[in-house]
């Protein structure tokens, strides 16, 4: 089931770039579901901006993983998704998590450390989890995930469900032995699981080109007998659409693994504690957002369909900003777990005591 990956860049016969926006999948668009799109990627930006500056305020501890010049990746690939589909992801979730629905407030709440927030406060901003919308975090080892999206495509096929699971991990989780222990496993079962390789270039610090081997990490699937695509551009929405529309068919209709390579840009470092620019130059960073930032080139592609105009643009900008701040305070205003939380969402039986069938001492003091 290995593949090429196809280049949305112009070939070498002068032929004209392939237009996603005629891919099936996006020429049916009407201009509420394009808007949509636009308004979810404002969202995700002032959303981490905002959480940028309750960082420096010191009301958010630990890591903090902002998703800025991405955002095309998680709206896309979202988008596209089924009533049986599922996302995991990393530690840089939070625009995976405002993608599939969940609300500012009770995100910005789990990055205070709040009892409102979406995991009650127990796992900030490494571990958003909702499973009534299907996205299973939100995980702070390195590559940790993954199996677990394995198993979550075990799961659908083993219950004959028309569904898939979308792995999601950075280029810098491609060299751990658990990823490959998930694809070797995906391929051999034939499990309907996309696996998603964000690459923003960088891992931590350390770029792609020292850091790992073979013409691309997508290529690897090869080795699995998997399929695989590159979306080159990872920073066009219609492109990510129809990369991942593509293989989803194919773990829907023909349960069967990929792996999809999603060339992309952060523009903060690794977490807000790292330097932005100590192993790249500025001007690489600056020249990214002039030509390359996700809101900027779908903005100015709606503009000339005649989806956006100026004021509308303004008004989505300034809502999504009025609803981060809004976020903010609901964090600051919410309780902090109590002591006896800590017992609490660790052991089902512990908290169904009516329904307990093991015997002996779930904690120890």
């Amino acid at each position: 089931m290995s593949k090429k990956p196809t280049s949305s860049r112009k070939t070498d016969d002068g032929a004209p770039p392939h237009n996603a926006r005629q891919a099936a999948v996006n020429a049916r668009l009407g201009k509420d579901e394009l808007l949509a799109f636009y308004r979810d990627m404002v969202r995700i930006r002032r959303f981490e901006e905002r959480c940028l500056r309750s960082y420096q305020q010191g009301k958010i501890g630990g890591f903090l993983h902002l998703y800025i010049g991405q955002e095309s990746i998680a709206v896309g690939c979202a988008s596209v998704m089924g009533k049986d589909d599922h996302i995991i992801t990393a530690y840089r979730d939070h625009g995976h998590a405002l993608a599939v629905g969940m609300g500012m407030n009770e995100l910005m709440a789990e990055n205070y450390g709040k009892y409102t927030g979406c995991s009650k406060g127990k796992g900030g901003s490494m571990h958003y989890f909702d499973p009534a919308r299907h996205f299973w975090g939100g995980h702070g080892i390195v590559g940790g995930q993954i199996p677990l999206g394995t198993g979550l495509a075990f799961g659908l096929k083993y219950k004959g469900l028309k569904g898939a699971c979308m792995a999601f991990m950075g280029d810098g989780a491609v060299n751990q032995g658990a990823v490959h222990e998930s694809y070797n496993l995906a391929a051999l079962w034939n499990l309907p699981v996309i696996f998603v390789i964000e690459n923003n270039g960088y891992s931590m610090g350390t770029s792609q080109a020292r850091s790992s081997a073979a013409p691309s990490l997508a290529q690897r699937a090869e080795g699995y007998g998997m399929a695989w695509e590159i979306a080159e551009n990872g920073h066009d929405i219609l492109e990510v659409r129809e990369k991942f529309d593509r293989l989803l068919k194919l773990a829907h209709d023909e349960s069967k693994p990929s792996v999809l390579e999603i060339r992309t840009y952060r523009y903060r470092g690794h977490s807000v504690a790292d330097p932005d620019s100590t192993y790249r130059e500025k001007k690489e960073i600056e020249e990214y957002k002039a030509n390359k930032d996700p809101i900027i080139t779908y903005q100015k592609a709606l503009v000339t369909e005649g989806v956006l105009t100026d004021e509308l643009i303004k008004q989505i900008d300034d809502a999504a900003r009025a609803e981060a701040e809004t976020s903010a305070q609901f964090a600051d205003e919410s309780p902090y777990p109590t002591v006896e939380d800590i017992k609490k969402d660790v052991y089902w039986e512990a908290d169904n005591p009516a329904d307990r069938k093991s015997v002996g001492s779930l904690f120890f003091d």
